[in-house]
């Protein structure tokens, strides 16, 4: 039985979509640092516009000032790690001997009550411990760049990612509008309407996500000082910092900051607690500003503002991180509250057609 047209036709555009879908999958690693530029360029452009209709900066200028701020916000999160390792890495050569003998000897009486027979090789643990923590932050890197040389084309790939990145974002960024219209120029008239209504109800509720998600962020930036601070911990103002913005980068970022956080709360809780005050100020800390963050924060200022539920949340993490990686990560939530305009409208539409009876 021959197809009608109707159904010809939505043949057609399945395995269109089929086809670019595997294409995007197939060229996933080429398209990374395209798609992020993409995705930076914009949320960026509106602040380029604002500086050249109100500052009349020239727009090569404003990319420059904005692109250059950029770097120096990542950069400005990079380095906050710095000063603790550089502080905490020679009391660790120091100090971890000690904190091994102190677990051991808290460990073995648990384990006897237990009736398990278990001994922990100090000896060679304490070996490795001064033969890959150097006395200085400089010589520690000596590990790290010998696997660096190891996984050659993957350092080569991250190197190349971070200088073709903002390349790419600037001329996007240079050429945004002119971008936007080509793209535009290439839907059908008779769809241009509805393309129209589509870009605009998506341009909302990614800047309801950004506003949400920067709220969110200055919050348990805010928080995670304060805790730490109220602790005693003396690096509380850089560990409470990244671990706010770092929020950002799901899942990774929260535990980054938890183990620089147990880390340098062990070395310098050494002499009093140790490990155990570490733990108790990590667990009620780290514990609150989680539980805060899960159940409050995102889904009240992130999530009711795009209309995700947490499930389609962990989802769209798993999916797009599969898909592209740690980059997938970054750009599931925003990618996903897309998605979810799109599956709204696609819903009306079928609810509004003879399929469904209407």
């Amino acid at each position: 039985m021959p197809l009608t047209p109707t159904q010809l036709r939505v043949a057609t555009w399945t395995l269109i979509a089929g086809g670019a879908a595997w294409l995007l999958w197939w060229l996933g690693p080429v398209l990374t640092p395209f798609i992020v530029a993409a995705t930076l360029a914009y949320a960026l452009a509106p602040l380029v516009d604002r500086l050249v209709a109100r500052l009349h900066f020239a727009r090569v200028l404003a990319v420059v000032v904005v692109e250059v701020a950029l770097v120096a916000l990542v950069l400005a999160l990079g380095l906050l790690v710095v000063p603790i390792l550089a502080k905490q890495l020679p009391l660790l050569r120091e100090q971890l001997p000690l904190l091994l003998d102190r677990l051991n000897a808290g460990v073995q009486p648990l384990l006897a009550q237990l009736g398990i027979d278990a001994q922990l090789d100090l000896a060679s643990l304490k070996v490795f411990v001064r033969e890959h923590l150097s006395t200085n932050f400089e010589d520690s890197l000596g590990p790290v760049m010998a696997s660096v040389k190891l996984g050659g084309s993957v350092a080569l790939s991250v190197l190349g990612n971070a200088l073709l990145i903002p390349v790419v974002l600037f001329y996007l960024l240079l050429d945004w509008a002119a971008v936007v219209r080509l793209l535009l120029s290439l839907v059908p008239p008779r769809l241009r309407q509805g393309v129209d209504s589509f870009l605009a109800e998506a341009d909302a509720v990614l800047g309801q996500y950004l506003r949400g998600q920067l709220l969110v962020m200055a919050v348990l930036a805010l928080y995670y000082v304060v805790g730490l601070t109220l602790f005693g911990l003396k690096l509380a103002l850089p560990i409470g910092v990244f671990t706010g913005l770092a929020i950002a980068i799901p899942y990774l970022g929260f535990g980054l900051g938890l183990v620089l956080a147990l880390l340098a709360g062990s070395l310098e809780f050494a002499a009093a607690g140790g490990v155990a005050q570490a733990l108790l100020m990590v667990g009620v800390v780290y514990g609150i500003g989680q539980v805060a963050e899960s159940f409050y924060l995102t889904p009240k200022l992130v999530g009711e503002r795009i209309g995700l539920h947490p499930l389609a949340v962990i989802f769209a993490l798993l999916a797009f991180g599969h898909a592209l990686g740690f980059i997938g990560v970054l750009i599931a939530l925003p990618s996903s509250a897309v998605l979810l305009v799109a599956l709204r409208r696609a819903t009306r539409s079928y609810k509004a057609s003879r399929l469904y009876g209407g």
